[in-house]
């Protein structure tokens, strides 16, 4: 047993990196547990694990004393003097009490201590590992789902993908091969706990670095992100070259870059626009593919109002007002959107010109019904 033990420990080191100290130290704490409770001792008692032989001798620990109240747990000083000249009042006197069978009980108990610590370790690796992936973009396979989640075998572990990081109308099929955004990784009581997103706005932008020299470089810039998944996203790029095109730059030839980030996320539209310091600009660029007559702000309320041309209200609202409120996302302003022929114009001379047409806007949020011309800005992710 004791070769064995010695045999298995240092294995631990070499292959775990777990030392072979802290696993000593944990047998003896366990070792002491293990004969209170089998032999019924109350007295304070020590085990010493020899690291040379492997041998294990159980101590009972008594204070030196004048007169013993206690013999379990004290020795006079007279006792003490007949072992060794050195005691004093109030030392520790080691009595070795180690049973005759003590060495199955001691070879269970360090067999659970090392295997609990082999556990320990194995779970402390796998959770620094996927720490580093978090918020990262990782690839694994479908294993099962059931009502809450679905299962992704990443290699070391099972990650778990919610109803709410699941792209609407996607399907996963069993052996199916994702990729998906490590959103955050737990190390729970029983282990380490991975989850996983395909529906995080990040995952747009760790897709853009994969597939884009120029963002994963820094030459393009992601500034802010508005996803919709499944449906559409809205992505804004400015470039920190000023001969480099950012729009461009994404898109690739022909399409090619972007294209490829639709792919991976099952058709998913793309719309990219040009960042600008311009509210005014930055938000017509939001608007894309609708035109932009003006933009009226409140800077304090972070509103503004959007005048497009009458047959581009349609556009500029978008499907189910989809256009309209991803603008208002991307950019941080809550947006109303006028037609102009509702709109009151300033002549020449700075005076107010009403063009008498009824004003059919509503307040409505986009949600609400396509007609709708506002949008309110949710948090902007970046």
């Amino acid at each position: 047993m004791n070769e064995e033990l010695l045999g298995a420990l240092d294995a631990l080191e070499k292959e775990k990196g777990i030392k072979k100290e802290v696993v000593i130290d944990a047998i003896q704490a366990a070792l002491v547990s293990a004969y209170k409770r089998n032999y019924n001792q109350a007295q304070n008692v020590d085990v010493e694990f020899d690291q040379n032989s492997g041998n294990i001798h159980v101590y009972a620990v008594k204070k030196v004393v004048e007169e013993v109240a206690d013999s379990r747990l004290e020795i006079s000083l007279k006792d003490a003097l007949e072992k060794n000249r050195a005691y004093e009042i109030d030392d520790e006197f080691k009595v070795e009490v180690t049973p005759s069978n003590f060495g199955r009980i001691s070879a269970q108990t360090a067999k659970q201590v090392i295997m609990q610590r082999l556990r320990e370790a194995e779970r402390s690796q796998i959770f620094n590992e996927y720490t580093q992936y978090e918020h990262e973009i990782i690839q694994g396979t479908v294993l099962r789902r059931d009502n809450k989640f679905i299962y992704v075998d990443l290699g070391d572990i099972e990650a778990v993908m919610s109803k709410q990081d699941q792209i609407p109308n996607e399907e996963y099929q069993t052996h199916d091969r994702i990729k998906v955004f490590v959103s955050k990784v737990e190390n729970t009581t029983k282990g380490p706990q991975v989850y996983v997103s395909r529906t995080n706005p990040e995952l747009v932008k760790r897709l853009f670095e994969q597939e884009i020299p120029e963002v994963y470089d820094g030459t393009v810039e992601i500034v802010s992100i508005a996803r919709e998944a499944g449906d559409r996203s809205k992505v804004a790029v400015r470039s920190t070259n000023p001969n480099v095109d950012p729009v461009g730059t994404c898109v690739g030839p022909k399409g090619q870059r972007v294209q490829a980030i639709v792919n991976e996320l099952n058709g998913e539209n793309m719309d990219i626009v040009k960042w600008e310091e311009d509210p005014s600009d930055y938000i017509a660029n939001a608007l894309n593919p609708a035109q932009v007559i003006a933009v009226q702000f409140d800077e304090a309320q972070r509103e503004c109002m959007v005048v497009v041309p009458d047959y581009q209200l349609s556009l500029a609202i978008g499907k189910r007002g989809q256009n309209a409120r991803l603008a208002a996302k991307l950019t941080g302003f809550k947006i109303d959107i006028k037609p102009e022929s509702e709109v009151e114009f300033v002549d020449d001379e700075g005076s107010d010109v009403d063009t008498d047409a009824p004003d059919e806007s509503t307040d409505t949020t986009p949600d609400e019904a396509p007609e709708s011309t506002e949008a309110q800005p949710t948090d902007s992710e970046e």
